[in-house]
C-alpha cells in the first residue's frame, strides 16, 4: 500500500526499478512513465564529466587545443598580422594565469592554447619567409651549394642553395630549388656548382581538397623545382658555405659509406630497403616492391618513424642494461636503468642525424626522447602526459607537421597504443596465477595477443588518415604486420645496428647478410598479402570535415576514461557514414587546362587530355575510388577528338568541350555546356567558359551538377593569398557558386603556361 501523499518512486538511478503502471503520481500531478529517470541520467552524466575534469586530466587536451590553433592558421585565406596575433596570444595566456584558481581556468587555458598555436604557426611562416616562383622559367643560370641529394629509381634529385640566379625577364631571387638530373649525375653534397635549369612553380593541389605539395616545399625553404639542362660544372666556391653545409657534407659522406658497405653484400631491393632503414634514403626501391609494401600495409617500415626510433632505443637500452648488469658492483650500487636510458637517448640522436632529420623523424625522436627522459627521472614512461608533451614539442618546433599525413597517422596510432597500454593491457594481464589464461601466457599467448591487438588498434586508428590522404585502406594490414613485424623487430633492425657498429672493424658483412634474410621475408609477406583478393580497398575523397569528425572520435575514445568514451565510437560511426556518402564531382579540370575528366553515363570518369601527366591522372582516379590505371583504354570511352579539340558527354547528355584552336570555339560555344580552353573565347560565347586566366587565379576546379548549372569548387578560395600560393593579379572569382549554362565570366588577358612537369616530384 502506498502511503497517502507520498508519490511512487519511478526509478532508482540508471539501474533502478521502472514503474509498472503507465503513469506515475507526482507533486504536480501525473507524468508519463519513465520521466523520472532523466534526472538520474543527467546526474550520472554530470558525475562522469566531473571525473573527466579531475586532477591530471586537463593537460592531454592542451596539445589538442594548440593543434586547433595551428589548423585555424592554415584555414586562413591570407597571412595574419604577426604582432596582433602574438599580442592576443600573450594576453589570453596572462588571463588564464589570473584565472588559475577560478572555475573558468580550464576554458581559459584551452582558449590560450588555441591562440598560442595560431601565433606559433604565424611566427614560423614569418621566420622562414622566402620567394616562391609563380611562373615557369625556361632557361635559368644558377650557381650555389648542393645541400641534399636523393638517389632515386629512375632519376636523381638534389637541393641547391642558390647564391646567384639569372633569368630572362625575371629578377626574382630564390633561396633554394630542387632539381632532377639523369641517374648517377647528381653532384656531391657540399660541392659548389654552376648549371642551367628549367624551373617550375611548386606543385599546387591537383584537385580541390587534395594534398598541397607547395606548402611542404615552402616550409622546406624551397621556392621552385625543375630539371637540369646540360652539364653541371663544379667550381671554386665564393665562400666556405657555412657550418651547416659542412655538417651536411659529412653526414652525406657517412650515408654513402654505409650504403657502399651494404652494397658489398646485398643488391637490388634488399640493398635499397636496408639503406632506407638505416639512412632514410628510400627512393631507390623499385616500384613493384614499393607498391606491394604499401598495399599490404607495411609501407610504414620504409619511412623512418616512431617504430624505427623505438626499436633503436629499445635495442640499445636493453643491450646496455644487460652488459652493465653483468658487473655486480654496478648493478648493486648504481642506477644502471637510467644509464641505459641515457645511452639509448644518445643512440636515438645519432640515428636522427644519420637519417637526415626529416620532420617525421624529428617527431619520432622527440617522442622517444620524452619517454627516455621520463625513465631517467623516475616517471612513468608510457602515459597520455608523455604523448602530450611530445606532441607539444613537435608542433612548437614544426607547426606545419599538423597537416602532414605522417604526423596525423603517427600520433593517432600512438594514442591508440597508449590507450591500449593503460586501459586494455592491465585487464589482459590481470589473471589468476593458475588459470588457463596463465598457462596460455606461459607459452607466449599473451604476447601474441598483444601483438595482434597493437597491430589492429594502430591500423584502425590510422585508417581515416590513410583513406583521406591516399584514398585506400589496407584490409589485410593486421595480417601483414603480424607476419612481418616480429622478424623486422627481432632480426632486421638489430642486425642493422650491429652492422653499423661492426663496420669500422670490417666485420659487418655477416650482419648485412642477416639483415637481407629478414628483408626477404618481409618482401615475401608484402607480396603475398598484396596479391590476396580485395587487398586494395579504394576509398573516394571525402573532404576535411569528416576527417575532423573522425579525429574527434579517436580523441574521445582515447583520452576519456569513463563510459563517455563510447561517445567517440558514435562520432566515428556518424563520420564514417558521412565520408562514404560524399558525392563525387562530375567534372575535374586541371590547373593548366590541359586535362579534363567527365563523368559519363556509366558513372565513371572519362578523360580528355592533351598531355601525358600520369601523376595527375593517378590522383584523380584514386580520389574517385576508381581501380583503373593511367593506361586503361576505357578512360577514352565516349571521348571524340580531332585536331581542333575534344568533346565528351555528361550523364545527362550535355557536352563538355576542350578547345585547342580558336576556330573550334565558335562551334563549341553553340553546342557545348562547358568549354575549357587556353585560347581567347568570343565574348558572346553561350557556354560556360573556363580559360587560362581563371585557372591561374583559382587553380584546379571540380564541378558538380546542380540542376541546369554547376556547383564549382576551386583550389584557391576568393581572396586567398598564402605565402606558398600567392594570389594571381585580378583575383575576383569565388570558390563555390552555382553557374547556369549561359553564364561565362572570363578574363581576356592570357598568360603563358605549360603542362606541369613536376609529376616525378
Amino acid at each position: 500500500m502506498m502511503e497517502p501523499g507520498r508519490p511512487q518512486r519511478a526509478s532508482q538511478g540508471i539501474a533502478g526499478t521502472w514503474p509498472t503502471t503507465g503513469r506515475t503520481a507526482s507533486a504536480g500531478g501525473f507524468v508519463p512513465a519513465g520521466f523520472g529517470v532523466w534526472p538520474a541520467i543527467v546526474g550520472t552524466l554530470r558525475e562522469w564529466a566531473k571525473a573527466e575534469a579531475g586532477a591530471g586530466r586537463l593537460f592531454p587536451w592542451v596539445p589538442i587545443a594548440f593543434g586547433c590553433g595551428i589548423a585555424l592558421y592554415f584555414a586562413a585565406d591570407h597571412e595574419p598580422v604577426l604582432w596582433v596575433v602574438a599580442t592576443t596570444a600573450v594576453a589570453l595566456a596572462l588571463g588564464a594565469v589570473l584565472l588559475r584558481r577560478s572555475r573558468w581556468f580550464a576554458p581559459a587555458i584551452m582558449i590560450a592554447a588555441v591562440a598560442a598555436g595560431f601565433a606559433i604557426a604565424t611566427w614560423k611562416t614569418a621566420r622562414i619567409a622566402h620567394n616562391v616562383l609563380a611562373k615557369p622559367l625556361y632557361s635559368v643560370s644558377l650557381s650555389g651549394f648542393v645541400e641534399t641529394r636523393d638517389i632515386r629509381e629512375r632519376t636523381d634529385r638534389f637541393v641547391l642553395r642558390v647564391t646567384a640566379m639569372e633569368a630572362q625577364r625575371s629578377d626574382m631571387k630564390l633561396e633554394r630549388v630542387r632539381l632532377s638530373v639523369r641517374k648517377g649525375t647528381a653532384p656531391d653534397v657540399g660541392s659548389f656548382v654552376q648549371l642551367k635549369a628549367r624551373l617550375m612553380p611548386p606543385l599546387a593541389p591537383l584537385r580541390p581538397g587534395s594534398y598541397d605539395f607547395s606548402r611542404d616545399m615552402f616550409f622546406q625553404g624551397i621556392g621552385a623545382s625543375g630539371f637540369v639542362m646540360g652539364a653541371i660544372t663544379a667550381s671554386a666556391p665564393p665562400d666556405a658555405g657555412g657550418l651547416r653545409l659542412r655538417y651536411a657534407a659529412v653526414m652525406q659522406g657517412l650515408r654513402d659509406a654505409i650504403d657502399a658497405r651494404i652494397r658489398a653484400t646485398l643488391d637490388g631491393d634488399n640493398r635499397a630497403i636496408a639503406t632506407a632503414l638505416l639512412t632514410g634514403r628510400r627512393d631507390a626501391i623499385t616500384t613493384p616492391v614499393n607498391d606491394a609494401m604499401f598495399v599490404s600495409g607495411l609501407g610504414h617500415v620504409l619511412s623512418i618513424s616512431g617504430y624505427h626510433m623505438a626499436v633503436v632505443a629499445g635495442v640499445v637500452f636493453f643491450a646496455v642494461r644487460a652488459l652493465l648488469a653483468l658487473i655486480p658492483g654496478l648493478a648493486a650500487g648504481f642506477a644502471i636503468k637510467k644509464w641505459s636510458a641515457a645511452a639509448a637517448l644518445v643512440a636515438s640522436a645519432f640515428y636522427l642525424l644519420l637519417s637526415g632529420a626529416e620532420v617525421a623523424t624529428q617527431r619520432s625522436f622527440f617522442m622517444t626522447a620524452v619517454v627516455l627522459i621520463a625513465v631517467m627521472v623516475d616517471r612513468r614512461a608510457i602515459t597520455f602526459r608523455t604523448l602530450a608533451v611530445a606532441a607539444l614539442i613537435v608542433l612548437a618546433v614544426a607547426p606545419e607537421a599538423l597537416v602532414h599525413p605522417s604526423f596525423q597517422m603517427s600520433f593517432a596510432a600512438t594514442l591508440g597504443l597508449v590507450a591500449l597500454v593503460q586501459i586494455g593491457m592491465p585487464n589482459l594481464f590481470a589473471s589468476p596465477d593458475h588459470s588457463t589464461t596463465a598457462r596460455i601466457a606461459l607459452w607466449g599467448g599473451r604476447e601474441i595477443a598483444m601483438l595482434f591487438m597493437a597491430s589492429m588498434i594502430a591500423g584502425l586508428a590510422t585508417t581515416p588518415y590513410a583513406a583521406f590522404h591516399f584514398h585506400r585502406v589496407t584490409p589485410y594490414g593486421v595480417l601483414a604486420n603480424l607476419g612481418a613485424m616480429p622478424v623486422v623487430s627481432a632480426l632486421v633492425m638489430p642486425a642493422g645496428l650491429l652492422g653499423l657498429l661492426a663496420a669500422p672493424f670490417g666485420l659487418d658483412g655477416v650482419f648485412w647478410w642477416l639483415m637481407g634474410i629478414g628483408i626477404d621475408w618481409m618482401v615475401a609477406v608484402s607480396r603475398w598479402v598484396a596479391a590476396l583478393p580485395g587487398a586494395i580497398g579504394h576509398i573516394a575523397a571525402f573532404g576535411t570535415a569528416p576527417l575532423i569528425g573522425a579525429s574527434l572520435g579517436l580523441i574521445l575514445m582515447g583520452l576519456l576514461r569513463t563510459p563517455l568514451r563510447w561517445s567517440g565510437a558514435f562520432v566515428l560511426v556518424v563520420t564514417t557514414i558521412w565520408g562514404l556518402s560524399v558525392r563525387q564531382p562530375d567534372i575535374l579540370i586541371a590547373g593548366d587546362g590541359q586535362s579534363v575528366a567527365v563523368r559519363g553515363r556509366d558513372g565513371r570518369l572519362h578523360l580528355i587530355r592533351t598531355n601525358k601527366d600520369n601523376f595527375l591522372l593517378k590522383e584523380w582516379l584514386a580520389a574517385d575510388a576508381d581501380p583503373r590505371d593511367a593506361g586503361s583504354a576505357s578512360l577514352a570511352d565516349g571521348v571524340s577528338c580531332d585536331e581542333s579539340g575534344c568533346v565528351s558527354p555528361l550523364a545527362d547528355g550535355r557536352m563538355i568541350a576542350l578547345a585547342l584552336r580558336i576556330d573550334a570555339l565558335a562551334d563549341d560555344c553553340s553546342r557545348a555546356t562547358l568549354v575549357v580552353t587556353v585560347k581567347p573565347a568570343p565574348p558572346d560565347c553561350a557556354a560556360m567558359v573556363v580559360d587560362r586566366p581563371r585557372l591561374a587565379r583559382q587553380g584546379a576546379l571540380a564541378l558538380t551538377r546542380r540542376g541546369d548549372g554547376f556547383a564549382i569548387a576551386s583550389v584557391k578560395a576568393r581572396g586567398a593569398n598564402c605565402p606558398w600560393s600567392p594570389a594571381a593579379a585580378g583575383d575576383g572569382d569565388f570558390e563555390l557558386t552555382l553557374m547556369p549554362r549561359s553564364a561565362a565570366p572570363r578574363v581576356r588577358d592570357a598568360t603563358p603556361s605549360e603542362a606541369d612537369l613536376q609529376a616525378e616530384d
